[in-house]
């Protein structure tokens, strides 16, 4: 049983800077300045997005609630955990300056440093549970992909 709280713990906590970028992402015709803007050919639909950081969160907190409960001795966690809260501020920075502040150069700027900082946590997490490692790789790729479109936001407008 304690392993399942660890696990909703887990899911619970990788949502949490999605929850925050809900209260700054725009929502269908509710944000001129967003809709307002010139995007990439290759931005996707609203729902997609949706569904993607569902997922994503998800990948998440299954590689969170790995590396919680690997029991391997030698293995220090604490630095694997400050580098999964280090991505999350990002992550939920990012919808601030992107969307609330509407600063795409500086938005951008902040996905570069979160990329960095999901590398270094991806590498944390295999080094204690290699599974756990590559689930987050999907996020670094979707990631570099949201780089590439706050680029042409940013280069486009």
């Amino acid at each position: 049983m304690k392993k399942f709280w660890l696990f909703v713990f887990a899911i619970v906590v990788s949502f949490i800077p999605g929850i925050i970028g809900v209260f700054f992402t725009p929502h269908g015709a509710s944000n001129v300045w967003y809709n307002a803007l010139a995007k990439s050919v290759l931005t996707p639909s609203g729902w997609v997005f949706g569904v993607a950081w569902t997922i994503l969160y998800i990948l998440l907190g299954i590689a969170l609630f790995l590396v919680i409960i690997t029991k391997k001795n030698r293995v220090n966690k604490s630095g694997a955990y400050w580098l999964f809260v280090g991505q999350m501020v990002l992550n939920a920075l990012w919808s601030i300056v992107f969307f609330g502040a509407h600063m795409p150069a500086l938005a951008l700027l902040v996905l570069i440093f979160l990329i960095v900082e999901s590398i270094y946590m991806a590498r944390a997490f295999h080094r204690i549970e290699s599974a756990a490692g590559y689930l987050v790789w999907p996020y670094i790729a979707w990631m570099c992909f949201a780089t590439y479109l706050n680029a042409t936001i940013m280069f486009l407008n």
